[in-house]
């Protein structure tokens, strides 16, 4: 059964910091590219971070975060990482890992498996 696991989400202090994972099994991850989204209640849909399926850089990544948050991958281990630093409320949020097989994109509808997700929540 193909999943993805997103963990790592929780309750922080503005300025604090988290790392979600997101975790494959019944696939290698390494043949995807990996997106991270966020979802907060009355907003859209937002995409955050994306890393491409070789090279493991980042292939996108939100205004809205540069510089506070980064994207990694260890296929090794067939998870993908995103290090959140200085966190403020404004990214409070549903945390989504996706995968798809043709490359990055921003766009959600152009993933084709999605985890669960992970709910951050920062307030003081």
């Amino acid at each position: 059964q193909l999943q993805l696991v997103e963990s790592g989400g929780g309750l922080v202090q503005p300025g604090g910091s988290l790392r979600l994972s997101c975790v494959a099994s019944g696939f290698t991850l390494d043949n995807y590219a990996v997106g991270w989204f966020r979802q907060a209640p009355g907003k859209e849909q937002e995409g955050v971070s994306c890393i491409r399926r070789t090279g493991g850089k980042s292939a996108h990544i939100a205004d809205s975060v540069k510089g506070r948050f980064t994207i990694s991958r260890d296929d090794a281990k067939n998870t993908v990482f995103l290090q959140m630093n200085n966190l403020k409320p404004e990214d409070t949020g549903m945390y989504y890992c996706a995968t798809r097989l043709t490359g990055c994109s921003s766009y959600g509808p152009d993933f084709e498996s999605w985890g669960q997700g992970t709910q951050v929540t920062v307030s003081s």
